[in-house]
């Protein structure tokens, strides 16, 4: 029931009382209640002006949401149809950098394979110019070195003098400028001996193994394989000294060598061949 139509009873039910009001004077129950009617109508009164009040911010309220909601609807809206727009404007600018990107891709793949065979190129001319080099001055030290028989010679006459280190100089220059020929591996033989003699029994072996590995046909192959077998034994790596010991019976058996490599066999108490016990 609504608050006019409240009003309009109370007053109506005030008439009525009023007209049944005797000519003498009004009752006291009467007048509290028209004092409490009247009340009630202030009250009411009040209530609906509080209400009215109250719908009326409400209705402030709602229509400024609606407001910024249609805006931020537009708002969306417009930015919708800019990044539609953008997004095609896009497509067809990646679609022209990829193809810009793939030619350059392509020149790329072309500017390698060509720099890739310069590169080729230079590595063969540079390989050549550092032969060239190493020929002309292999050829320029020949040229200043003694002939290779008298160097050779001269080594051999101070080794057998005990002049170390003049015969291991002349030895290593041998072996520099004539590297290839037969007496080179008996260089090496003779700079391992003076080694040897000098208790270097580590770089000892390794020039006998150069005669070993580089000159096996030489006259020294079969000597520098029994002293290597020696040396290893002197460097305490007996299992392979006593290997190349063995290796001295098995290619050379009928030399010098073998007998020796025999005899340092039965001093270390082993057998001549691996699957024999004793001999």
């Amino acid at each position: 029931m609504s608050t006019k139509r409240v009003s309009a009873i109370l007053v109506f039910f005030m008439v009525f009382l009023a007209g049944m009001t005797p000519a003498w004077g009004v009752s006291k129950e009467i007048v509290q209640l028209q004092t409490q009617v009247q009340a009630l109508q202030e009250q009411m009164s009040r209530m609906q002006q509080t209400f009215d009040e109250r719908m009326g911010v409400m209705k402030n309220l709602v229509e400024t949401d609606t407001d910024a909601v249609n805006k931020a609807a537009n708002a969306v809206a417009a930015l919708q149809a800019t990044l539609q727009k953008q997004q095609g404007d896009a497509t067809g600018k990646v679609d022209q950098l990829s193809g810009q990107i793939q030619a350059l891709n392509d020149t790329m793949d072309e500017l390698k394979a060509r720099l890739n065979k310069l590169s080729q190129q230079l590595e063969a001319m540079q390989s050549a110019q550092q032969n060239l080099n190493a020929q002309q001055q292999q050829a320029t030290q020949q040229q200043q070195a003694p002939p290779p028989d008298v160097l050779y010679n001269n080594a051999l006459r101070d080794y057998n003098a005990g002049k170390n280190d003049i015969a291991t100089q002349e030895f290593n220059d041998y072996i520099k400028f004539y590297p290839n020929t037969d007496l080179a591996g008996n260089a090496f033989f003779y700079l391992a001996e003076i080694q040897f003699r000098q208790n270097n029994f580590q770089e000892a072996a390794k020039n006998y193994d150069q005669v070993i590995q580089n000159f096996p046909s030489g006259n020294k192959a079969a000597a520098a394989q029994l002293k290597k077998g020696m040396a290893l034994i002197q460097l305490g790596q007996k299992d392979d000294g006593i290997r190349e010991l063995r290796h001295v019976i098995q290619r050379y058996p009928r030399t010098n060598e073998a007998l020796q490599a025999r005899e340092q066999l039965r001093k270390l108490g082993v057998a001549v061949s691996a699957g024999r016990r004793g001999e």
